[in-house]
């Protein structure tokens, strides 16, 4: 087939591509920058609670882990290793958050971070970006602790006892879950690529334990991203599919008649006849 033949067929195909890219892109711009804007411009600083906060925690905790002695409490507050006990570790990840991790820039994450809480906290609203942010940084400190234990082997799953003293601290799962879970609850696959993307070349390039843990963040952040607005619809039809009893309506007591008295309604007194009893 010559080349003449193939145009007609080719145009329309990358016709269509285009279209396609740039309804997507145009999509994907109105639901992260264009939506969360104008919510920032309604709500004004205040929609911006989190993100503030967790800027202020992460450059709080760097700067008093300077001096030895902020060091040691900041560590015995939000210092996470696997070789802790589990219920020392649960009680210590939430402070973890804001730890920054001792091998990455502080500076340059606070950027990503403040944008993650920002984007999710005007998108998701406070509670939800909490329980998100928390909940795949819960699930790679687990995993992690799940791998330590397995032990080498097990087709590169598991890791060697000594991973189990690395400080395992930083909000950069956090954030990893928060782009994930919003890419894929709005439905914007440039930011899904990068954000997937990146953990996966992080992992490859940098075998390490945080390589893996933000795999499982980002693993973590799929599955609730595919489960939002799930748990409404089960309950819906749980509820048109299970059978209600409805109560006969109460009838109200009946109401007692006029009295047959010889008074008035309500006066105790009997009626006194005008005519004498002698006539």
């Amino acid at each position: 087939m010559t080349a003449e033949g193939r145009n007609p067929r080719v145009r329309p195909l990358l016709a269509r591509l285009a279209r396609f890219t740039g309804r997507t892109l145009w999509g994907e711009w109105h639901a992260i920058v264009v939506g969360p804007v104008r919510r920032l411009a309604r709500r004004g600083l205040s929609g911006l609670l989190l993100a503030f906060v967790a800027a202020f925690g992460v450059v709080l905790f760097h700067d008093v882990a300077q001096h030895p002695t902020g060091a040691l409490w900041v560590e015995r507050l939000g210092g996470v290793r696997a070789e802790l006990p589990l219920w020392l570790s649960l009680l210590r990840t939430p402070v973890s958050l804001y730890v920054p991790a001792l091998d990455l820039p502080v500076w340059a994450g606070i950027t990503q971070l403040f944008l993650a809480f920002a984007l999710a906290e005007l998108t998701l609203g406070r509670a939800r970006t909490l329980l998100i942010a928390y909940a795949t940084t819960l699930a790679g400190t687990l995993t992690a602790r799940l791998m330590i234990a397995l032990g080498p082997g097990w087709w590169g799953f598991g890791l060697p006892p000594e991973a189990g003293q690395v400080l395992d601290t930083g909000p950069s799962a956090a954030v990893v879950g928060l782009f994930t879970y919003l890419s894929v609850v709005r439905r914007a696959p440039v930011v899904f690529t990068l954000t997937g993307g990146s953990m996966v070349w992080e992992s490859i390039a940098v075998p390490n334990l945080a390589g893996r843990e933000h795999l499982i963040a980002v693993a973590a952040a799929i599955v609730l991203g595919l489960l939002h607005g799930r748990g409404e619809r089960f309950r819906s039809a749980v509820r048109s599919r299970w059978p209600v009893r409805r109560r006969p309506p109460r009838t109200p007591p009946p109401v007692p008649g006029p009295t047959r008295a010889a008074g008035r309604p309500g006066d105790p007194r009997p009626r006194v006849s005008a005519r004498s009893p002698d006539r």
